[in-house]
């Protein structure tokens, strides 16, 4: 590693700042140092071991998550080139590697760019059309299981198959899915318990992603992604900030939300996408000032979670009226909202 000016270079990757390769350093050592101490624990901690190997699995696998979103706004090194490539490895830890991180980025930039919500899978039709799957979706959810965006990450898995658009990347998705699944059949073969760990610790990454994702935006979607209208609020700042929220961990120790790699602090990363995770906190305090009515405390998220499980597809749990705007953040820091499921940058559908 060598150091020239202010820029670090480190073998072909040259991260942005001095400062940005001590904090994206630490995080991404720590993601994967958790990643395989969890599946070492799964593998040989015994009984003992099996919580705890759960817990830095999932959560090695969430902050590669939150990695991915860092990669498409090109906060951790210098080029969109190795933004990529990082966020290509990161996909084989997380699970997004199904489809390609070209598709997770353009969607996601269009959701800043267009203030919207861009989608080709209509979820609500989809469980209209098919009632029983709505129903068993519903109960599952009631336990806590988020069957919902399981539903969107198994399309993920099939992406290819699924969307016609993506017909050209089937013989890719087919070699991920071939390699997936021997490393796991190889899993389920070695120690079925290593197996179970896995998945359980792959339903907490869900939730986790979920849980936050839930209320940062109170935006419309709309089946656009591959054409159709554009958002008519399409460039409008004002309008962006209006409906757009922070759900964060905590307002008094600001190193609690490195747990989510600061994804909270959403208003301060809508109103400057290049700023990199360990900014956004004193960001928010610069541009919206010291007032802890500015973002939405853990508490009430945890309430809402709870209380309307069942009821975040439709949006229609009895006695909470539809709101957005200020309106929607008032709401949501009194627990009177649903929240929302499947708005994961990681499933670019």
């Amino acid at each position: 590693m060598a150091q020239v000016g202010t820029v670090i270079t480190m073998n072909t990757w040259t991260f942005k700042s001095a400062k940005g390769v001590r904090w994206h350093s630490g995080a991404l050592l720590y993601a994967l140092t958790a990643y395989v101490a969890g599946w070492w624990l799964l593998f040989e901690g015994g009984g003992i071991g099996f919580l705890p190997g759960v817990l830095l699995l999932g959560h090695g696998m969430i902050i590669a998550a939150y990695f991915i979103h860092e990669c498409a706004h090109n906060t951790v090194f210098t080029t969109n080139k190795h933004n990529g490539q990082l966020a290509n490895i990161l996909g084989w830890i997380c699970g997004s590697c199904y489809g390609t991180f070209k598709d997770i980025r353009t969607k996601h930039l269009r959701h800043h760019v267009e203030n919207d919500d861009v989608m080709w899978f209509d979820y609500e039709d989809f469980f209209r059309r098919h009632p029983r799957v709505y129903k068993l979706t519903t109960f599952l959810e009631w336990f806590y299981i988020p069957a919902h965006d399981i539903l969107m990450h198994s399309i993920m898995v099939f992406t290819a198959f699924i969307i016609p658009e993506r017909r050209n990347q089937l013989s890719r998705n087919v070699t991920v899915i071939f390699i997936r699944g021997a490393l796991l059949a190889a899993v389920a073969t070695l120690n079925p318990f290593a197996l179970l760990g896995y998945m359980i610790a792959y339903m907490i990454m869900i939730i986790v992603l979920r849980f936050v994702d839930g209320l940062e935006h109170d935006y419309p979607y709309n089946t656009n992604l591959f054409g159709g209208p554009i958002s008519e609020h399409k460039g409008d700042l004002v309008w962006e900030q209006a409906h757009t929220f922070s759900p964060i961990l905590s307002w008094r120790y600001e190193s609690v939300n490195w747990l989510i790699l600061n994804f909270g602090y959403h208003n301060a990363h809508h109103a400057k996408p290049t700023a990199p995770w360990y900014e956004l906190p004193t960001l928010h305090r610069e541009l919206f000032g010291e007032d802890p009515q500015t973002v939405i405390r853990l508490w009430p998220q945890l309430v809402m979670y709870h209380r309307y499980r069942t009821y975040r597809i439709f949006h229609d749990a009895p006695g909470i009226r539809s709101v957005s705007g200020p309106a929607f953040l008032k709401a949501a820091q009194s627990a009177q909202l649903t929240g929302g499921n499947a708005a994961s940058f990681l499933t670019a559908f």
